[in-house]
């Protein structure tokens, strides 16, 4: 597995939106890994206080102290996104408008998007993941063909930004892909000339949710 340096996402704000239910080493290893990458994260939710997260969605495991209100953000004040799985973590946080709106906002934006497990059902919601190819949890993914999804089995996909995997056990994957994609976006906002590449990646994300 690659490591990455204190400052490959240096000035990079990261939005981890969850609530109770989450699985706690989906939330808990993403955030390491980009927060050793020198990224800032911040944990994001409907309700302030703690949110209880879950080992196997039937043990609970620990609580963790929410930093924003998703109604009081933007994805305007961050540069990526990510989203854990459990099953109740997604199926709660879908039923607010608040969060279809907040998580819109980073696909409009053409932000990076990482999802892993159960997480794509709160995409599904939002309905940005109609012509994406992505990975998920097996019980989540007929929910992404009806949303317009593609759905492959593979460990970790990448498409355009978005980057999803589909259990706990793909989480070395699908952190140093984070990592990685997390890295373009830095690369956009504080260097002066992107490179082609990277023009054409966000653009292709831009035009997948327009």
């Amino acid at each position: 597995m690659m490591t990455a340096d204190t400052s490959t996402l240096a000035g990079i704000r990261v939005a981890i939106l969850a609530t109770n239910g989450v699985e706690q080493v989906e939330l808990t290893e993403p955030r390491d890994a980009v927060e050793k990458a020198g990224a800032t994260t911040q944990l994001v939710s409907l309700e302030d206080g703690e949110i209880q997260a879950m080992n196997h969605d039937t043990e609970p495991a620990d609580t963790f102290t929410v930093d924003k209100l998703v109604g009081n953000v933007s994805a305007d004040d961050f540069e990526a996104l990510i989203l854990p799985g459990g099953t109740t973590n997604p199926d709660k946080l879908r039923q607010s408008s608040d969060v279809i709106s907040f998580v819109q906002g980073f696909f409009k934006a053409g932000k990076p998007v990482g999802v892993i497990c159960h997480g794509p059902w709160t995409l599904v919601e939002a309905d940005v993941v109609r012509g994406r190819t992505l990975t998920s949890y097996p019980s989540v993914r007929t929910d992404i063909r009806n949303a317009g999804g593609n759905v492959v089995d593979e460990e970790v996909v990448n498409d355009h930004g978005l980057v999803s995997s589909r259990n706990p056990g793909d989480l070395p994957a699908f952190c140093e892909k984070i990592v990685e994609q997390f890295a373009v976006i830095r690369h956009e906002v504080h260097d002066e000339g992107a490179t082609a590449d990277t023009v054409a990646d966000a653009k292709a994300r831009d035009a997948a949710v327009s």
